[in-house]
């Protein structure tokens, strides 16, 4: 299976998770939607952008992606309501 399929793949696997959770009210399932987004974008970005192949810039693009969603996701933990 090539790296498109699985990226694909994963996607859909995702996508699926997503849906799932989507259903659920609260404050950790709204964190683990945004941990969701973050490996979706890693899936993106590492298969179909091909950015695993260059060195340094799947983390260079992941690392403030990955600062913006915990940030978003401690607000989201410790708002009131």
């Amino acid at each position: 299976m090539d790296a498109l399929t699985r990226a694909w793949l994963m996607l859909l696997g995702l996508t699926l998770a997503t849906a799932l959770l989507a259903g659920i009210d609260g404050r950790l399932a709204a964190v683990a939607l945004l941990a969701l987004a973050w490996l979706k974008a890693r899936a993106i970005l590492g298969g179909f952008l091909h950015l695993r192949t260059a060195p340094g810039w799947l983390g260079a693009a992941m690392l403030p992606l990955g600062i913006w969603l915990v940030v978003i996701g401690a607000l989201c933990l410790v708002a009131p309501g």
